[in-house]
């Protein structure tokens, strides 16, 4: 018995092979071994095979038997030539009785008493039944009623539903919006941004968020000289300030920071003389129709902001010759409440990120450029009031409730001296960056961006309900967490620093971490400058999720006076949002408060960054209830695309934006509207036979559903085109009011 146990392994193989040989002869293959018909072998491998069913029978051998499963598996794994199906016969008790009647000398060697029969056998068997019968039963049972007791959130956030949605924000109330609004404006006044930075990295970290942490970027910024700008009229040799006031020391002493802020961040700096051309919007037709009409070389442009984008304007103005710009706001352009005449405002040239390292990172060792000028022109931003001055206009011009444009008359001519000082600095810019893990798909991410005051930068407060609104959701969310609750996605916060210079920490941050963002992002949500007003709610998003924003948006304008028609152009989007749709193809969606004259034209006046006072924003919202609305509108649509199971995308939106703006077009040829029918029926297809059954509980699949989901967050990826103009966004399926983003 111990030789056969040392023995065991390679004998015990041989005896599987021949078992199979006896037992299946007819089933032979030609080809086979003669090694296999040997009778030694043959007689080894029954001995055994006989021991070895002695030895299973015993008390204890169980766990023998697992292991020798095992091996066989490893053995077979190895022995490419034996069926796996074909070996079963030899040990089973059918192959041992073939053996006994074909071989006589096994019977007379290998003898074995009949198995003595049980009358009891009967009995244990129907007893075993009934007791697997009722273990059955009240396994049932207890399912059941443990399933029925149990909440569906102790398991995983797919089982959410509306209820769960309005339990989580309902938690978010006004008057905590307003109260941290008022404790952010109380450190704005501080010379550097770190303070806010760390008042927002405490709260986050207070209210249960994981891994907050600050991200800080080296960049360089562009920042007012040591004194005011002027312009000064050459005929009369009097000088003004960009708000309109007479130069003077006791304007310097009394307005200094009023005086100082009102510039043109990253403009070329220096004096230039010269006519000033009244260019109106800066439309390129207009700019054709004047350079022929006069010279434009190192002219003085009179340039109104709106229309169309700021830098994609700059642009054409020097390719016209022209050496410097004087940029205003009309006042028919703005709404009637609104009197901004002597206001003065800030704008930024950078298109996105720090100048110094354009399309990579600010980080230590990274290689940086010499751009402190972003154009050659000098840009002085002025006021309306030092418009009308200039022109010889009366600042009123309002008659029978109609507005009248400003405009220079064609047959004056008015030579100035404009002075523009600026100066560059390296300095810290930090972004306060929270994470919320997900639970089934930690690795998809949904981010939800704001942004905080940026050192020597305007005082405008919008950044501040911004970080209130952000602040207020994570306190409704954490709440539910500590429950036991978790999206099934990542959810990712950012206060983002450095906006007003050109959204520099949003860019650093995406261009550092790139190659992760473009394969794990899923949605952006803005919450930039949510209230702009208080006459209408605006809501803005991509064409794949225009469905979504649409339903949230039809909803909580039934119960209000007047709601714009959803708006689902990109290019509108204004903030940090820029980079995730212009170099990721991120789908973004955006809700706002406006007044309706904004709402009427695509404006682009939120490019005009004012000295608005601490006390605006609350004479806008006193109860901070729009406040409040922005936040739950925002707050929902995170959730939906944060838990649903299929994202909440919609591709066939996509193809129709498409078709329309081709349309639209009549540049474009039949065969790429022949394009665009075939895209749309493809949507039409993808939508009905792939998306209708991932939405149904019982057909979905969760490979299936994972695939479908890669495949909705990266339709936007399709239409990014790599050569725009300045200004405009990177989308083929951006829209202007309906119009193609394409600026000719």
């Amino acid at each position: 018995m111990g030789e056969n146990e040392a023995s065991l392994p390679n004998t015990s193989l041989q005896g599987k092979k021949m078992a199979y040989q006896k037992v299946n002869a007819d089933q032979r293959a030609p080809g086979h071994s003669q090694y296999l018909d040997n009778d030694d072998l043959q007689a080894t491998a029954l001995d055994l095979e006989w021991d070895m069913e002695k030895e299973l029978e015993e008390p204890g051998f169980d766990q023998f038997r697992l292991d020798r499963a095992e091996n066989q598996n490893l053995e077979n794994s190895e022995t490419a030539d034996l069926n796996l199906d074909s070996i079963q016969p030899a040990t089973s008790p059918k192959g041992r009785f073939q053996r006994l009647q074909e071989e006589s000398e096994y019977v007379t060697r290998y003898t074995r008493s009949a198995p003595k029969s049980n009358p009891c056998n009967f009995c244990r068997l129907s007893k075993m039944l009934c007791t697997a019968i009722i273990l059955f039963i009240f396994g049932i049972l207890i399912g059941y009623y443990a399933h029925k007791n149990c909440p569906s959130n102790a398991t995983s956030s797919g089982t959410l539903d509306l209820q769960l949605y309005q339990e989580i924000l309902k938690t978010i109330q006004a008057e905590d919006i307003k109260n941290s609004f008022r404790n952010l404006i109380q450190l704005y006044k501080s010379e550097d941004d770190v303070e806010i930075s760390k008042k927002i990295k405490t709260h986050w970290t207070s209210l249960g968020l994981e891994d907050v942490q600050f991200v800080n970027y080296s960049v360089l910024l562009s920042l007012p000289g040591p004194s005011p700008s002027s312009v000064t009229l050459s005929s009369s040799g009097q000088c003004f300030h960009p708000n309109g006031q007479p130069c003077s020391e006791e304007a310097r002493k009394h307005g200094s920071q009023d005086l100082l802020y009102p510039y043109a961040a990253y403009s070329a700096k220096g004096t230039l003389e010269g006519e000033v051309i009244d260019v109106g919007y800066g439309k390129a037709d207009d700019l054709k129709r004047i350079k022929k009409m006069k010279n434009t070389t190192n002219q003085i442009a009179l340039l109104k902001l709106g229309k169309l984008p700021l830098l994609y304007k700059l642009s054409l103005l020097e390719k016209a010759g022209f050496g410097g710009v004087l940029l205003y706001i009309d006042p028919c352009d703005l709404p009637k409440t609104t009197n901004l005449s002597y206001d003065t405002f800030m704008v930024s040239l950078n298109p996105g990120g720090d100048p110094s390292t354009p399309g990579y990172p600010s980080v230590d060792g990274s290689f940086r450029q010499n751009r402190s000028d972003l154009t050659s022109l000098l840009v002085q931003p002025i006021s309306a009031s030092l418009v009308a001055k200039l022109i010889s206009s009366p600042q009123d011009r309002t008659k029978n409730g109609v507005c009248s444009p400003l405009e220079l008359p064609n047959n004056e001519e008015r030579i100035v001296n404009m002075q523009v000082q600026t100066v560059t600095k390296f300095k810290t810019v930090t972004n306060v960056v929270g994470y919320l893990k997900g639970l089934t798909s930690p690795d998809r991410y949904v981010i939800v961006g704001s942004h905080h005051h940026t050192a020597y930068s305007y005082n405008g407060q919008e950044w501040a309900s911004s970080t209130a609104i952000i602040t207020a959701f994570i306190r409704a969310l954490m709440l539910r967490v500590k429950r036991g609750w978790r999206p099934d996605r990542t959810i990712v916060f950012c206060s983002w620093g450095g906006t007003t210079f050109g959204n520099i920490g949003s860019y650093e941050w995406g261009e550092e971490f790139k190659k992760v963002l473009q394969r794990n992002v899923v949605a952006y949500v803005s919450l930039h400058s949510p209230i702009r007003g208080n006459s209408s709610l605006y809501s803005v998003s991509s064409p794949s999720l225009q469905q979504l924003v649409a339903e949230k948006s039809n909803f909580n304008c039934s119960r209000r006076a007047h709601c714009p028609g959803t708006n689902v152009s990109s290019v509108q989007i204004r903030g940090d949002a820029d980079y995730f749709i212009n170099h990721l193809g991120v789908p973004t969606v955006q809700f706002a408060y406006e007044d309706i004259k904004a709402l009427e034209s695509p404006s682009f006046l939120s490019e005009a960054l004012f000295l608005k006072r601490a006390t605006k924003i609350e004479e806008m919202d006193p109860f901070f209830n729009l406040h409040e609305t922005i936040t739950k509108l925002s707050g929902e649509v995170i959730l939906q695309i944060a838990n649903e199971p299929v994202l909440p995308f919609n591709a066939l939106d996509i193809a129709l934006e498409v078709q329309n703006n081709l349309k639209g077009d009549q540049l474009n040829p039949h065969q790429l509207l022949a394009l665009a029918s075939r895209l749309r029926e493809s949507a039409q297809v993808f939508q009905s036979d792939e998306m209708r059954p991932a939405n149904d509980p019982k057909e979905r699949a969760p490979i299936r559903v994972r695939m479908l989901n890669d495949i909705l967050q990266d339709m936007e990826k399709s239409f990014l085109v790599q050569q725009v103009p300045p200004g405009f966004y990177s989308l083929t399926t951006s829209t202007v009011n309906g119009n193609s983003s394409n600026p000719e």
